[in-house]
């Protein structure tokens, strides 16, 4: 387990949250928002993608796409052809070797992007 502060792992969601923002719009989606004005279900999704994280530094890619999968399914949403977040569908409630290799990539990314601002933000030099 990686201890943060609230900000810390407010700052690694932004992050992380901005980083896979920028992957969607190179692949041709672009429906996420800022964060800024991004709606809350999906900042607070993102959060709790860092809390994982942070709990378990060593899982697999597949464990995170595993804690999404469940948090979703546990708040209404089911596997949909389309990210639809007033009907709650999404391309990828799927199992985690189903997925594109880009969506795949992506929970590497966002684990990567979490660790190295929370190491950074934690960082002590040695003097």
């Amino acid at each position: 387990m990686i201890e943060a502060t609230l900000e810390v792992k407010e700052r690694a969601a932004r992050a992380a949250y901005e980083v896979n923002r920028a992957l969607c719009a190179a692949t041709g989606d672009n429906s996420q928002l800022p964060w800024d004005r991004a709606p809350d279900w999906q900042r607070s999704s993102c959060i709790d993608g860092v809390n994982f994280v942070l709990a378990n530094p060593e899982a697999p890619d597949s464990a995170s796409h595993d804690n999404w999968t469940r948090a979703k399914l546990a708040d209404g949403w089911t596997y949909g052809p389309i990210k639809d977040a007033v009907a709650k569908t999404h391309p990828c409630l799927v199992p985690f070797e189903d997925l594109p290799p880009v969506q795949q990539a992506k929970n590497a990314i966002f684990r990567a992007t979490v660790l190295s601002v929370v190491r950074q933000e934690t960082y002590e030099p040695k003097a």
